[in-house]
């Protein structure tokens, strides 16, 4: 193949869930293309998603949509317009993966394979000719301000146009180790501050530590910024870790907690959101009746789990020893307010290679939403989580990756 021909060519960096879409797209519409991936195959943070089961978009329109996406979303009105979640959807029942959606409109593989959604693609980038390369890549060459080329750990790889889809810098075990960052420096580019998103919490409040390991299901969780103002509330499954809070809930609630500079913020936890306050006193007064003669301490067993109780002893401010019967009325409203409004304060998140969602990134007013080509250097693309935009769980991040990487592969 001549230089010119082989200059003609498409060189995708990343073989994550943008790349692996927009290498396809490209490669069916004609254009030659090489997919360089620097681990030992494709997809990899991409089959751990969902805890393995991929919850590959969200089956919504595209209103709600962009009020799922924080992290500007004017940015990606184009490319959700081009590559809406319905042609996701189409798209991978397409490939040969049935779909079916969830509670909270979340689509999944029937299978509840995440390996099923890769391995689609996989095939898929075969079938349309892509070619793979398992090497690491080192820097996008340029010639008067264009693209010229690729530097692997294998060789030069001459291209007319580059995509970098090599993801953020959380998980870096799966392969999002920054190096898309240094790249788009190099070229011009410059970043947004990167921040954790979708990740655990730290807390310095000392009964997490005491309750490690303890998980609570159907609570509903609410979270306060550090203003007071409450940004999140849902009901779901969380666990309190030797370090803080962690579990659905709590990274549902760290993607809303995105400003941390004024200090602590506060979860609020309802242990039992099925009970109006009446109904729960209702409910505290039969079980203190059918325990009549025990010690306080001793008479919460059928309300909550046997690890929280001495917390929520200790937090009531009623003695241990005291006889049920003997609980006052406005003890028992303490209580209740307390089972109603278990209060953690929260002091940041995790590091970020803990997060599952980078936020911040390349900064979107240097790349053109239309095409996702860099307005500084011809021919350079930029797709997927490596961009400043991110969203909230339920699918919406695996849908920008599909939509950008989409975009990208048509112009490439």
């Amino acid at each position: 193949m001549s230089t010119n021909t082989r200059a003609a060519e498409a060189v995708v960096v990343g073989g994550g869930a943008a790349g692996m879409m927009a290498a396809l797209i490209a490669a069916r519409r004609g254009r030659p293309v090489t997919l360089v991936e620097h681990q030992r195959f494709c997809g990899r943070k991409l089959r751990i998603t969902g805890k393995g089961r991929c919850n590959l978009c969200n089956n919504c329109d595209l209103k709600h949509f962009f009020q799922q996406v924080p992290g500007n979303p004017k940015f990606l009105y184009g490319a959700l317009h081009r590559f809406p979640p319905a042609d996701t959807m189409a798209f991978f029942e397409d490939l040969g993966v049935p779909l079916k959606t969830e509670r909270g409109n979340r689509v999944f593989p029937v299978s509840d394979r995440a390996h099923d959604v890769a391995n689609a693609l996989e095939n898929a980038l075969r079938r349309a000719g892509v070619r793979m390369r398992f090497t690491e890549a080192l820097r996008v060459t340029t010639e008067a301000g264009a693209v010229s080329g690729l530097e692997t750990g294998e060789g030069f790889l001459p291209a007319g146009s580059v995509l970098l889809a090599t993801g953020g810098a959380s998980y870096p075990g799966t392969g999002s180790t920054g190096d898309g960052y240094r790249m788009a420096r190099e070229l011009g580019h410059s970043l947004s501050p990167l921040r954790p998103s979708l990740v655990p919490l730290e807390s310095d409040d000392p009964d997490c530590l005491q309750l490690q390991g303890f998980s609570l299901k159907n609570v509903r969780l609410t979270a306060y910024d550090s203003s007071g103002k409450a940004v999140y509330s849902d009901l779901g499954e969380m666990l309190f870790t030797h370090f803080g809070v962690s579990g659905p809930l709590v990274l549902s609630a760290s993607s809303h907690l995105r400003d941390w500079s004024g200090g602590p913020c506060r979860l609020s936890l309802d242990l039992k959101p099925g009970l109006e306050p009446e109904q729960l006193d209702a409910r505290i007064l039969r079980d203190f009746e059918k325990y009549r003669n025990r010690d306080f301490r001793n008479a919460l067993d059928d309300l909550a789990g046997r690890s929280m109780i001495p917390v929520l002893v200790r937090r009531s401010a009623i003695p241990e020893e005291t006889k049920v019967h003997s609980v006052t009325r406005s003890q028992r409203q303490n209580l209740v307010r307390l089972f109603k409004d278990f209060s953690i304060s929260v002091t940041g998140p995790r590091p970020i290679a803990e997060a599952i969602v980078t936020a911040g990134g390349v900064r979107v007013g240097e790349i053109d939403p239309r095409t996702m080509e860099s307005k500084l250097v011809r021919g350079l693309y930029f797709a997927g989580e490596i961009l400043d935009t991110d969203a909230f769980t339920g699918g919406y991040n695996l849908q920008i990756a599909w939509s950008t990487g989409h975009l990208a592969g048509e112009h490439l």
